[in-house]
């Protein structure tokens, strides 16, 4: 990304953080990350889950409206330097990809439900990049919590292959989760602070 896009970017994404602001949630979760606005107040026994599918602002809205769903959170995650900044990020420099991570209750959603919709939000077979969005931050990667998550990512992934969807080969990588190192504030959110996530991509099923 150039660097008068970063720029441009950053203004337009302070400049709705504080003409909405009120319309996001603040309150955090156990682990950290920003409640859902139906959260319950008593919070049940949750899981993570980590996704990157190109640009984190449109991954999150969707992660955000999936039943079960009790918080997320856009940031970092698979580089190899620490509290790295979008611009760093975006320079493809430090090795991250834009992440949204995922706080969800699994007794309300499978993690292969939202695997399910991870697979169908965005194009799982182009390298590095989703739709207008190029560069190594907009890999796709299914980060796994733990063996079982591992097992279920490669299962879909093979399944989605083998099934005659996709026309080509799926690249996401399937990688354990690392630090996870949270975007800046004017990302959270982003959408329901009346930013627009125009390089959100959904892939229909077929």
């Amino acid at each position: 990304m150039q660097a008068w896009a970063i720029g441009f970017l950053a203004v337009l994404a302070m400049t709705n953080e504080a003409s909405g602001a009120e319309s996001a949630n603040s309150k955090l979760s156990k682990n950290g990350l920003f409640l859902v606005q139906n959260a319950p107040k008593t919070l049940p026994k949750t899981e993570l889950a980590s996704f990157a599918a190109g640009c984190f602002w449109g991954v999150e809205q969707e992660f955000r409206k999936h039943k079960g769903v009790i918080a997320t959170a856009v940031g970092y995650m698979g580089g190899q330097v620490a509290n790295p900044t979008y611009e760093q990020v975006c320079e493809g420099k430090t090795g991250h990809a834009e992440t949204v991570q995922v706080e969800f209750d699994p007794k309300t959603v499978t993690y292969t439900e939202l695997l399910d919709t991870f697979w169908h939000l965005h194009d799982p077979t182009t390298l590095n990049r989703q739709g207008p969005d190029v560069g190594t931050q907009y890999r796709s990667i299914v980060f796994y919590h733990s063996a079982d998550q591992k097992k279920q990512a490669l299962k879909t992934r093979d399944e989605l292959q083998a099934s005659g969807e996709l026309e080509n080969a799926i690249v996401t990588e399937i990688n354990p989760a690392a630090d996870f190192w949270k975007a800046e504030a004017y990302h959270q959110q982003y959408v329901e602070k009346g930013g627009h996530a125009v390089c959100h991509i959904r892939r229909k099923k077929k």
